[in-house]
């Protein structure tokens, strides 16, 4: 099943288009895309038997920079570093022990398609693998944590790092990766079943059409269930909560020279499986809401 933001409204993904889910459901599920989350094995068991017996005349043409992100307003956003073996060989540090842990602000989300605002400093793109949470919980089994997975969705842990590595430490990993749109996610967020192998997914990106990072999930240090057992010691992890899984080799901040994101950059980040997302770049910084 593919789960979609469609112009603010929950709905599904179907081969010749989208279904609103609102009104495929005569009303059982509200058009606000978050609501989904708390109802989610509901929603999943509603959506198996619809999708079993589709309702042609319910499928709409779909417009695919009309799609939003899929989790708009996460409770939380758990994001890990150095989760690639690649990516660790290349910023030159060893593998960690425990998953390196930070976490991104919800305001940073947006959806796979659209221009991003660049403040100042030197920002970078980091192709992500996110997870998003259907059931909650704390202490969740590695042999069991994809029973609590709603989907998987691709994602971009955008990063302005003059900010992130600022002195003195701790440095502001949190800030630097916080900044409006740093948080693209989308274009579907795909449930688990659609997957032949979820732990082994080819990951990339692209910037001004030149591929800077290809890898897969298989070179995780550590896994998905392996991440949702650590993180949930500590923290409850609730129904449309975000893990940013870590991204793999390629960034542009360890290239020499380095290899930054620039006003009128186009970057496209894809996950196999799931779909692309296709951002421009712009000069500037947004100015503070009425």
């Amino acid at each position: 099943m593919r789960y979609i933001n469609y112009a603010g409204r929950a709905a599904l993904a179907v081969a010749d288009g989208y279904v609103d889910l609102e009104r495929a459901s005569r009303g059982r599920f509200p058009s606000e895309p978050m609501a989904v989350y708390a109802r989610w094995t509901e929603f999943t068991t509603w959506a198996g038997a619809w999708l079993d017996a589709p309702d042609a005349s319910l499928v709409q043409p779909l417009v695919s920079e009309r799609i939003g992100p899929p989790v708009p307003l996460p409770n939380q956003i758990l994001a890990v570093g150095v989760n690639y073996r690649g990516h660790a060989e290349e910023a030159g540090i060893a593998l960690p022990a425990e998953p390196m842990v930070f976490t991104k602000f919800p305001s940073a989300i947006t959806g796979p398609f659209g221009s991003i605002c660049l403040p100042p400093g030197s920002v970078d793109f980091e192709a992500e693998l996110v997870v998003v949470i259907g059931t909650g919980g704390r202490h969740i089994n590695a042999e069991t944590a994809w029973n609590h997975v709603a989907g998987l969705t691709v994602g971009q842990d955008l990063s302005e790092r003059e900010t992130q590595l600022r002195p003195p430490a701790p440095n502001q990993f949190s800030l630097g990766k916080s900044f409006a749109g740093f948080a693209p996610i989308g274009p579907h967020l795909v449930t688990i079943d659609e997957f032949a192998n979820p732990n082994d997914l080819q990951i990339g990106c692209s910037l001004n059409g030149q591929e800077m990072q290809k890898a897969r999930t298989g070179d995780f240090v550590f896994s998905v269930p392996e991440l949702l057992e650590s993180l949930s010691t500590v923290v409850e992890l609730r129904p449309g909560d975000l893990v940013f899984t870590g991204t793999p080799a390629g960034v542009g901040w360890t290239r020499d020279p380095k290899q930054l994101i620039s006003a009128g950059d186009e970057l496209t980040t894809y996950i196999e499986g799931i779909g692309l997302m296709r951002h421009t770049f712009t000069a500037g910084t947004t100015t503070a809401s009425e």
